[in-house]
This record gives C-alpha cells, sequence and structure tokens, in this order.
C-alpha cells in the first residue's frame, strides 16, 4: 500500500488514485528569468522520484509541469536588460533543460507554458467575475475576493483574520479587501499584454497554473506537487480560484518539498550563498549532486555543505564498487527478492529514499561477500542493484567510468596518459623492479590516481585531492 502525506489534511493517506492504474500530476515548474538554483533543483529531482517510482510499480502517469514565461520578475529583468521579455525566457528555458538532463532529471509529458494559454486563462477570470467571485477595479485590474471562499486558508492552516493582520494594499491597487488577489493586472498601451474583457493587461500569476492544470489534467486531478514555499499564499490561491471557477474538488492530494539551506543557513543572494545548478555542477559529479539531493526525505529541509557532498560521493562509491567486474546485463533477473521488497516498502512510505538508500548498501554488502565465491548470484544481486538505482535516478553509469571520473570532485586526468602508466608499471612488476613500479605508482598518486591490484589484472580510479 502506498501512502503519500497530504499537506492540505495533514496526515498520511493511502493513495489511491481517480481512476484506478492511473496518476495526473502536477508540479509547479520554474518562473524563466534566471538560471535554476539548487532549491529548484531539490524540486525538479524530488518531483522526478516520485514519477519514476509511481511507474516502476505499474501506474500510467501523466505528469504536467508548468513554465511561468510571464511575469513581474520577468519584465523587470528583460528591461534591465534591454531584450524582449521572449528573448530572455527562452534562453533561460533551454538553460534549465540542460541543467535538468544534467542531473538525470526525466521531462515531464507535458510542459505548457502561460503565454500559449492566455485565451483559457481569460476564460477562468471571466467565470470567476460572472460568479461574484473576482471583481473589476476601475484601473482595469481584476481581483479575486477571499471573503466569498470559505475555505480560504485551509492548505496553509490560516485564518482570515491571521491574513487581515498580515495583509497590506500596495500603492496603485484598488483592491475592496487587502487579502484579495490578482487575477489580472492592467498594461499600459505600450507595455507587455493581451486583450481581455476588462481591458489590455496580463495575468496575475496564481491564475495560470489554475488554467494550465485544468487544461492539462482536467478540473479535478490526483497530485499537486512543488516547494513547501509556495503553500501559502500560490498554492492557497490556486485551490480558492480553482474551486470557485469549477464548482468541484481540485487536487486530491498536496505534495510539498522541504526547502534547502546553505551550511545551515536560508539560501540567499544577499548572504552570498545563493548557487545555480551549473555553478554545482562544475564542481561535483551530477549523480553525486543528485544522491545529496535525495540524500534526506523529500519533506525535510535539506542542509548543503561541502561536506554533505563528499558523504553523498563517498555513498556512490561504495555502490559502484560492489558493482565492479560484474557482467550485470547478462545476469539472470531477480523478481521479488526481498531486497526489492524492503526497497518498495520504503518508498510505499512516502518515498522514504533515505530508508532505501539503507536497503542498497545492503544490498551491496551482500554482493561484495558474494563476489568472494559466487560471481554469478553477485551479478544477479548487481542487475537489481542498478533496476533500484535507476528509480532513484542513480548507478546509471558504467561502474569502472564513474570510479576512474571525477566523482568525489577531482578533476579529470588523461587517460591515456594513465592508461600508458599502468602498463609502464605492470611491465616492471612482471620484471620484478619494484623500485620502478613504486615509482610510477608515487606518480599516478602525485595525479589523484589511486591504483587497484587485483587477479585480473590492476583497476584505477580518480581520488579526492586532499585540501
Amino acid at each position: 500500500m502506498l501512502s503519500i502525506y497530504n499537506t492540505f489534511t495533514g496526515r498520511k493517506e493511502e493513495f489511491r488514485p481517480i481512476e484506478p492504474g492511473k496518476v495526473r500530476m502536477y508540479v509547479c515548474g520554474i518562473t524563466t528569468y534566471d538560471y535554476c538554483h539548487l532549491g529548484h533543483a531539490r524540486c525538479l529531482v524530488a518531483f522526478d522520484i516520485v514519477v519514476r517510482y509511481l511507474r516502476s510499480r505499474g501506474f500510467d502517469v501523466n505528469y504536467v509541469r508548468n513554465i511561468t514565461d510571464i511575469d513581474d520578475k520577468i519584465l523587470a529583468r528583460a528591461e534591465e536588460n534591454g531584450e524582449l521579455f521572449s528573448d530572455l525566457t527562452e534562453r533561460f528555458i533551454a538553460a534549465m533543460h540542460e541543467d535538468e538532463r544534467a542531473l538525470g532529471i526525466q521531462p515531464p509529458d507535458q510542459e505548457p507554458r502561460a503565454t500559449v494559454y492566455m485565451n483559457e486563462i481569460v476564460a477562468m477570470i471571466e467565470t470567476l467575475v460572472d460568479g461574484g467571485h473576482a471583481y473589476r477595479t476601475d484601473n482595469g485590474d481584476v481581483y479575486f475576493s477571499v471573503l466569498r471562499f470559505p475555505e480560504y486558508g485551509r492548505l496553509s492552516n490560516r485564518n482570515l483574520d491571521e491574513l487581515l493582520s498580515g495583509a497590506r494594499v500596495e500603492p496603485g491597487e484598488l483592491k475592496r479587501d487587502p487579502r484579495d488577489f490578482a487575477l489580472w493586472k492592467a498594461s499600459p498601451d505600450e507595455g507587455v499584454g493581451w486583450d481581455s474583457p476588462w481591458g489590455y493587461g496580463r495575468p496575475g500569476w496564481h491564475i495560470e497554473c489554475s488554467a494550465m492544470s485544468c487544461c492539462t489534467l482536467g478540473e479535478h486531478f490526483d497530485i499537486h506537487g512543488g516547494g513547501s514555499d509556495l503553500i501559502f499564499p500560490h498554492h492557497e490561491n490556486e485551490i480558492a480560484q480553482s474551486v470557485a471557477a469549477t464548482g468541484k474538488p481540485f487536487a486530491n492530494l498536496w505534495m510539498h518539498n522541504g526547502p534547502l539551506r546553505i551550511d545551515d543557513e536560508k539560501m540567499s543572494k544577499s548572504l552570498g550563498n545563493f548557487f545555480t545548478v551549473r555553478e554545482v555542477l562544475s564542481r561535483h559529479d551530477a549523480e553525486v549532486v543528485r544522491q545529496f539531493l535525495i540524500s534526506s526525505h523529500y519533506r525535510s529541509p535539506l542542509n548543503y555543505s561541502e561536506q554533505a557532498l563528499a558523504r553523498s560521493a563517498s555513498a556512490l562509491k561504495r555502490l559502484y564498487t560492489a558493482l565492479q567486474g560484474l557482467d550485470t546485463a547478462n545476469a539472470r533477473a531477480l523478481v521479488n527478492s526481498r531486497f526489492e521488497r524492503a526497497f518498495n516498502a520504503a518508498m510505499d512510505d512516502d518515498f522514504n529514499t533515505p530508508t532505501a538508500f539503507r536497503v542498497l548498501f545492503d544490498l551491496a554488502r551482500e554482493i561484495n561477500r558474494l563476489k568472494a565465491g559466487d560471481l554469478r548470484a553477485a551479478a544477479q544481486l548487481g542487475r537489481l542493484l542498478v533496476k533500484l538505482g535507476g528509480v532513484l535516478g542513480i548507478l546509471q553509469v558504467e561502474p569502472e567510468v564513474w570510479l576512474r571520473g571525477a566523482a568525489a570532485g577531482a578533476e579529470q586526468v588523461d587517460a591515456t596518459q594513465v592508461e600508458s602508466l599502468i602498463a609502464a608499471r605492470e611491465q616492471a612488476r612482471t620484471e620484478k623492479n619494484w623500485k620502478e613500479a613504486d615509482r610510477i605508482r608515487d606518480q599516478l598518486s602525485a595525479m589523484n590516481v589511486a591504483v587497484e591490484d587485483g587477479a585480473e589484472g590492476s583497476r584505477w580510479r580518480i581520488v579526492k585531492a586532499e585540501s
């Protein structure tokens, strides 16, 4: 039985899709005005794991993750750069896709963009205005009336009085109540905008996701996800405007990943601890970064540090070392082994990746034990380890290649030169020229190359240089 923590109810619930065997899931994506940072990566990887696991269990998943390509931040950055907002968003959408591929994040089934769904957005706002849930102001803005939706605040556990004490009206806003939020923003004739019944303008941020999710998945679907920072006001507002517009339940289950911190501090550009995905990938192997991002439960806060990355590199090294030398591709597949059952039990418990990793380490330990006497059985377990690792998006590189690579953040070396030195050292050992063999080993060590001698010859791998 798969159970998932539902933010809306505040408890784990047995997952029962609306349509048996099929899952419709919507996750709030990136506002594309800059490069993706590690906080984005945590969300992207967390829901990539959810989709991978659901599919591994036989569910037919329709995964939708939107792109916000019109927004105040986008327009401000485009004006600052002196470029068209569409050129800005296209550039950063391409960069986002590059980062996703580098981290092994599978693309969503649908990736709707707000600017493509403008007619549907306008239609949903019209429905809200006609139903008395929204109103137009004299300057052409349209606001959702929070008081018209009695259940407002249930997702974030806030009451209307509490919201009133913290609400304020910004200069130029003509909303009737400080708690109301914008559905449509009037634009000057020369600005970026679209025609609407309320005049020239553009949508508010929240209405975009309501319209796109309803259009791609239907008015009532299984799972809605995103970062915990979106619970209020974004997801709270989505619920209000969607239910008010359709008269139906919105998402059955709400999932939120926890925040990312840097060296125990909130990630912030002002603190100088703001890292983009590509900055981190320039220093660390992609699977190491991915392992770090799922090393704690998706709902828990995650602290980034160089020490944490080093632990992730060490963990992956243990798994890849267990696979080293095994013919897993031609091994017989194991079905319903105790390791796979334990792995699935962990993932069935709200996608508990830390416990799932412990199963992988147990599996690696058993592989290492079998290597001494039963390589066939070790290879069978190795194939299972690769299969389960694939559910988490790791162990997808040939072990020899990964262990030779920059797995611990070490610099790459000239493989041809290393192989030549290895051959020269082998020749020296054959001739019992131990002094020369030791000299070559020292030379390799200075290049951050570790040599491991075995019955089938010498293997080598990159190691992290001592700081």
